[in-house]
Parts: C-alpha cells; structure tokens; sequence
C-alpha cells in the first residue's frame, strides 16, 4: 500500500527521538523522506548509541533503526556553505522541512525559518 501521503517530500533535519519520529511516522504513511545527516560526525550521532548486548560492529543502533526506517539518508555538514547549498536546493523540491535543531543553532547554521522560507 502507498498511503495517504504518497508524492509528498518531507527534508528531515531532525536529531535524537522526537524529530526522526515524527518524520518517520510520514514515512510510514508514504511520505518520501530525505534525512540529513551530519557528514562531520559520520552521521546521526544516534547511530552509535548502542545497548551492551547489541553487535558492536554494526554500523547503527537498534535505538536509530527503531526511528530511522523508510528514509533516504544524505550526509552534509551543515555549516560548510557548499552542503548548505545542497540542503536549500532541496527545500525547493520539499513538501514539508522539520528540524529540531538546540536553540540558536538554526540561525549559525542559515536553517532557521527566515532562511529557509
């Protein structure tokens, strides 16, 4: 099945659980979701956080699959100017841009509303 939200892009530049859970539920109704990842940090810091008990050689958590599935993942660094770029070419083609980003952090980054919009 589609779902109801088949043809619709969703730019995610969500971190840690509320965010990728949000997108993720798009996803799961048939959203095309593209989630931006930290180039700088070898991607969403979540992907590590692991259980003792989990395979230490895999390359993600069971915590970031557990929000993460039904996505394209793109990884870019958001303060270098060339990737940001990449990321405003993308909100052309977006339906729908969620971010989480910490306070303040959005306007260092030019990925806050008045940016973005």
């Amino acid at each position: 099945m589609a779902g109801p939200l088949k043809g619709i892009r969703v730019l995610d530049l969500t971190r840690i659980l509320a965010g990728p859970w949000c997108t993720q539920i798009l996803g799961d109704l048939g959203a095309e979701v593209i989630k931006i990842e930290n180039k700088a940090t070898n991607g969403d810091v979540t992907r590590r956080w692991k259980l003792p008990s989990e395979d230490s050689e895999r390359d993600y958590s069971a915590y970031y699959c557990s929000v993460n599935w039904n996505k394209k993942t793109m990884l870019l660094d958001l303060k270098d100017k060339n990737d940001q770029q990449k990321v405003y070419e993308l909100i052309r083609t977006a339906d729908i841009v969620i971010s989480n980003f910490k306070a303040g952090s959005a306007e260092k980054m030019g990925m806050d509303y008045d940016s973005l919009k």
